[in-house]
């Protein structure tokens, strides 16, 4: 199987951080999880380690959540695979930070 040309979308303050413009394309080989995903970005992008998901236990940040045509995926677990849009590259992960206050 080949790799996967993953689309990701950061938010503003990560592609200050990583010095990115736009979306970040990875290739990311089968099967094409969310753990995959975000290992592949950390080492493509190794100033963006700890900002998404804590070093040690690689568990999601409090106030980070992803999304994927429409769903928010920030629950599932980190080795379900990825819907198949995004898979084929026709939509983006969405990586999000979430609002407080109130």
């Amino acid at each position: 199987m080949t790799d996967a040309m993953i689309r990701v979308k950061l938010p503003a303050h990560l592609r200050r951080l990583a010095e990115v413009d736009g979306e970040v394309g990875l290739d990311v080989a089968p099967p094409v999880t969310l753990a995959a995903v975000l290992d592949a970005l950390e080492e493509r992008h190794p100033v963006l380690r700890g900002t998404i998901r804590d070093h040690g236990t690689h568990r999601r940040r409090a106030f980070v959540r992803f999304f994927a045509c429409e769903e928010d995926l920030s629950h599932d677990s980190p080795d379900q695979s990825l819907p198949a849009a995004v898979v084929a590259g026709s939509e983006p992960l969405l990586v999000v930070g979430a609002m407080a206050g109130g």
